[in-house]
């Protein structure tokens, strides 16, 4: 609202506007009374109020209320053209996008697989494609979108803007990519950490709802984490905060200059391939042609059942005792090797929550979240609270486009101007 006086008309009438937005976003289609009560406007205000946000093409009318004595009143709802933000997840392998409206409804996705990409030119028009691809399903055409959030592994420096702490990432590390892709995309772009985003949508979304402190640790792909302090997300000087894959832990050699090899001692001691590891120790068979952090996840989630069911008791599985209590060790020693690491991140943060989050905890589930809680309780001083993250599905582009909608219903919903 720069240029207005505070507790002006126009002010005044710009907070109410965006009172009543931010209502419609939460409950839904609602009348003009109800909105008045909720607002604590009268009558005549709130009317004037609808009025001027429909003018402005911000609310629409989308029918009227039934079941009710005396005359229908008619419903307002935020209305879902009056912005479109887009989202982007990278990983090694694809693009996932999407497109939202200014509700929140994810009105168009598309994923592209991006195998052996190597030039920066081809990331741009790999970017350029998934986006086209996400605004086409969506109705809208790609010059219509307000706001593009990329989620990516690692960070963008934001002295050089090169990409850091993701050398697996081919095509990305190009010092005028950011340039190129500004330039191809006239609509402000905003990159972040995936992981941070990943705790923008547990913060918004999902098991982090209402608190300003928490760690989010995030294994999958790669293991690494989002700090939260007082509300915001922590990022450090680089970019690099949370990358604890790289933390150096009891257990493992040292993992001199990380990030040459894009790995480090808490990534060894309990990513994916550690849990490879422990089953080939332990002799049990997985599918060796599924990817690593699906075998590794396949594994955990047949170990968390069986935990969930009892000692060798699960529903239609007849394995020996030895195959039980081999299950049983794996989810242990994925338990105490996460453990592990996060007692180093207590001690320094001392948050009040830590969110289990990627595709290994959730395989794990609840079994390997108990076990995560007990050993953490042996070996850190702080205890605060662990849970499993609830946006389970596509938590990274979920988070970016949380993150691009907040932004944007700033700019849009502002009527002082």
């Amino acid at each position: 609202m720069a240029g207005t006086t505070p507790g002006t008309p126009r002010v005044l009438r710009a907070m109410n506007d965006r009172a009543a937005l931010d209502l419609l976003l939460a409950h839904g289609p609602l009348s003009r009374g109800r909105i008045g009560k909720l607002t604590g406007l009268s009558k005549p205000t709130a009317s004037q109020l609808l009025a001027r946000l429909e003018a402005a093409g911000l609310v629409v009318v989308t029918g009227t209320s039934e079941g009710r004595p005396g005359p229908n009143a008619q419903l307002y709802a935020v209305n879902p053209a009056a912005a479109h933000v887009a989202a982007l997840d990278v990983t090694s392998t694809r693009l996932l996008a999407a497109v939202a409206d200014i509700t929140g409804r994810t009105a168009g996705t598309f994923e592209l697989p991006t195998p052996g990409r190597q030039a920066g030119a081809d990331t741009v028009r790999q970017v350029l494609q998934a986006v086209d691809g996400a605004a086409k399903t969506a109705g809208v055409h790609r010059s219509g979108l307000q706001r593009i959030v990329i989620g990516t592994p690692g960070a963008f420096d934001p002295g050089t803007g090169r990409l850091r702490y993701a050398s697996h990432l081919p095509g990305w590390h190009s010092p005028t990519l950011l340039d190129e892709l500004a330039a191809a995309l006239p609509m402000p772009l905003e990159y972040d950490n995936d992981v941070n985003l990943a705790a923008v949508a547990e913060q918004r979304l999902g098991a982090a709802g209402g608190h300003e402190d928490f760690v989010l640790l995030w294994n999958e792909q790669g293991l690494g984490a989002a700090v939260v302090i007082g509300g915001k997300l922590h990022r450090g000087r680089t970019g690099g905060a949370g990358e604890v894959g790289f933390l150096p832990v009891p257990g493992t050699p040292l993992v001199r200059r990380p990030g040459q090899s894009n790995s480090g001692g808490f990534q060894e001691l309990a990513g994916a391939n550690a849990v490879l590891l422990h089953a080939r120790e332990l002799g049990l068979e997985y599918d060796q042609q599924a990817q690593w952090k699906d075998a590794a996840a396949q594994l955990l989630a047949h170990a968390a059942e069986r935990a969930a069911a009892g000692e060798g008791d699960a529903a239609g599985d007849a394995v020996d005792a030895d195959t039980a209590a081999a299950y049983d060790a794996l989810l242990r020693r994925h338990a105490t090797d996460l453990a592990t690491g996060l007692a180093s991140v207590v001690a320094l943060l001392d948050p009040e929550l830590i969110v289990l989050s990627g595709g290994l905890p959730a395989a794990g589930g609840e079994p390997l979240r108990e076990l995560v809680r007990a050993e953490l309780s042996e070996l850190a001083v702080p205890r605060p609270r662990l849970v499993l993250g609830t946006v389970t599905e596509h938590p990274v582009l979920s988070g970016a486009l949380e993150s691009a909608l907040a932004t944007t219903r700033d700019e849009v919903f502002d009527t002082s101007r």
